[in-house]
């Protein structure tokens, strides 16, 4: 069961929207769902998924501060936001098609490098071999961190698992290997330091 966002108001402000804040394992918005507004992560980390038919979840993406969700083709979310973290984000009224306005430029811009994000997935997951998708994920990881080499993985294996399309077992495993192999270390049991970027980059070429 999820957990409940903070009961905190939003923080109501014409120009930029409304800010909410939601405790790690929260749903934002569930699958099915209206889709009522475009949303910009502030802080945190948020989860996009939902289920295939036989029960089993995915995860399309992840997304971090600066990065954008909500934008349908139809009426509703095609898939969950979950907080995977304590997270903060702001909430823009979608637009209407009928009367439609300018969207503020930061999300315009965010919608530019999602695009890319996308194709990036897209590519992740054709890759041959668990050590390859896993390298591409930590340097996307890597990507997003303040130092190039050392990361924080804020979501569980089984996260890792269901976005790369692998199982717990098969990550952990990949996940010792690269150890073994001295491309990373662990400082924590969530917070790894790349040791040898080139090998990672190779591996995920």
């Amino acid at each position: 069961m999820h957990a409940q966002p903070f009961p905190r108001a939003p923080e109501q402000n014409p120009t930029i929207g409304a800010v909410r804040h939601f405790a790690a394992e929260a749903t934002i918005h569930a699958q099915g769902e209206r889709a009522t507004h475009v949303v910009l992560v502030l802080h945190g980390l948020v989860r996009i998924c939902g289920t295939f038919q036989d029960g089993r979840r995915f995860i399309s993406t992840f997304l971090a501060a600066g990065q954008i969700f909500g934008f349908e083709h139809e009426s509703t979310h095609h898939a969950a936001a979950e907080a995977v973290c304590d997270t903060t984000a702001i909430f823009y009224p979608a637009r209407d098609p009928a009367a439609p306005t300018p969207l503020p430029p930061q999300i315009e811009h965010a919608l530019l490098r999602q695009t890319a994000q996308a194709r990036n997935h897209a590519r992740l997951l054709a890759r041959f071999s668990a050590i390859e998708k896993l390298s591409a994920f930590l340097l996307e990881c890597s990507g997003r961190a303040k130092s190039r080499d050392l990361i924080t993985l804020e979501m569980t294996r089984q996260d890792i698992a269901d976005y790369l399309g692998l199982t717990v077992e098969t990550i952990s495993r990949g996940l010792a290997q690269l150890k073994r192999d001295r491309v990373i270390a662990f400082i924590t049991p969530r917070q790894l330091k790349l040791l040898n970027l080139a090998s990672l980059e190779a591996e995920s070429q």
